[in-house]
């Protein structure tokens, strides 16, 4: 049972690690007592070639957030719909594939206490795109069923990009790194 186990986590680890880093924000508007804790801090002093105005920074920074809480109650009932329209393109096919992949192993998986630590390196002069840097770190956990079969402290680097949507900036692309 523990090398199918670990066959298991091998094959799902990134997976895992990716969606782990996704659940670290949380709008303050939408938090409940059952909210998973996510907390954001955003640097834009680096960006270029266009500074980041003030409310621009601050919806990055809610819409962000909110994704990342989402994606933490996705990965943890094994269904897409909490990050509907919030994760799109190459980073809404990785949700999907990692639920799926979840579903199929019977796994489901929480990101807890996640602290992303967010800096702006870009945004389009059109402002159309932002690239943003996530030192990600949260504590992972695995179940099978009630069972818990991973549990560790997980810290995770990601180049994220994020796009203006119909009411909120969406995420793109999110890629894991070794580092930055």
């Amino acid at each position: 049972m523990k090398n199918m186990t670990q066959r298991i986590l091998r094959r799902l680890s990134p997976v895992i690690y990716f969606a782990a880093a996704c659940l670290s924000l949380l709008l303050p508007f939408s938090a409940s007592a059952d909210a998973p804790t996510v907390l954001v801090h955003l640097d834009v002093n680096k960006a270029s070639p266009r500074a980041v105005e003030e409310q621009t920074s601050r919806r990055i920074l809610a819409d962000y957030r909110f994704a990342w809480t989402n994606l933490a109650r996705a990965v943890e009932t094994d269904t897409i719909e909490p990050v509907r329209g919030q994760f799109v393109g190459s980073a809404g096919k990785w949700v999907a594939e990692t639920i799926a992949a979840q579903q199929k192993a019977g796994l489901t998986s929480r990101h807890i206490n996640q602290n992303h630590k967010l800096t702006a390196t870009f945004y389009a002069p059109e402002g159309d795109v932002m690239e943003l840097h996530d030192d990600a770190q949260f504590h992972l956990q695995v179940l099978d069923g009630s069972k818990l079969i991973y549990d560790q402290p997980v810290v995770m680097h990601y180049i994220v990009l994020m796009t203006p949507g119909a009411d909120r900036w969406v995420i793109r692309q999110l890629q894991s790194v070794e580092k930055f």
